[in-house]
């Protein structure tokens, strides 16, 4: 069974940074997509971040200048590099990876941010 396993996440204050890991196996994540989502509690997940598999990015409008996402292929592994933190960035925050055949999601992580 394909797993993707999600780490980083802890407790930080307001304007502190974290970096948020992302491992697949590398058969999979070489080709594949990844897009980072959260989920706050309460809410929709939403998605916060995607990478290509050719490394094009995209964010979504509440995270551009403070979240970047990033892939190291010899590693099998992305990144979600969050600075700025907000409270309202608390969330539990999943990686998905795919591919034409596979959809793999992590487990999440949690990030909480303190004021």
């Amino acid at each position: 069974q394909v797993q993707v396993v999600e780490s980083g996440g802890g407790l930080v204050q307001v304007g502190g940074s974290l970096r948020l890991s992302c491992a697949a196996p590398g058969n999979m994540f070489r080709i594949a997509a990844m897009d980072w989502y959260r989920q706050a509690p309460g809410k929709q997940r939403e998605l916060v971040a995607g990478i290509t598999s050719t490394g094009s990015t995209n964010y979504a409008d509440s995270v551009k200048g403070r979240f970047t996402i990033s892939r190291d292929n010899s590693k099998n592994t992305g990144y979600l590099q969050i600075n700025s933190l907000k409270p309202e960035d608390t969330a539990v925050y999943y990686c998905n990876v795919k591919t034409a055949v596979r959809d793999v999601w992590g487990q999440g992580t949690q990030v909480t941010v303190s004021s």
